[in-house]
């Protein structure tokens, strides 16, 4: 799969695109959500790993505006991943927008579970 990651933190972004291409995916970091939004409108990702906490906009807002989009190639599965726990997000604007929610530090056997689409 190609995997857009989303996360303000440079170190865990990229440490999670490395994870990902040692069980043969691709992915993109993206360290704001302007940087999200433009590599989504470029290029075709099977997958978004959006951070809810970045500084420019809200994680929720860039998969809002990715569930908006009607442009061919656009992550259709988009996954939560933050410091907040399913429970704690319950009731907030997150729902509904996310396939899944993982919690950092992100569980790389999870996430590949995930992907496969189990």
């Amino acid at each position: 799969m190609n995997v857009l990651i989303v996360d303000d933190n440079k170190a865990s972004a990229d440490l999670l695109q490395e994870l990902l291409g040692l069980h043969d995916h691709t992915a993109r970091c993206a360290y704001t959500a302007r940087q999200a939004l433009d590599a989504a409108a470029a290029e075709s990702f099977d997958a978004a790993l959006i951070d809810l906490g970045l500084p420019d906009m809200p994680g929720t807002e860039v998969a809002r505006q990715l569930r908006e989009s009607k442009a061919e190639g656009t992550p259709k599965l988009l996954v939560a991943v933050t410091g907040f726990s399913a429970q704690d997000m319950a009731g907030q604007s997150a729902e509904g927008l996310f396939d899944h929610h993982l919690q950092k530090p992100v569980d790389i056997e999870k996430l590949e579970r995930i992907l496969a689409g189990g």
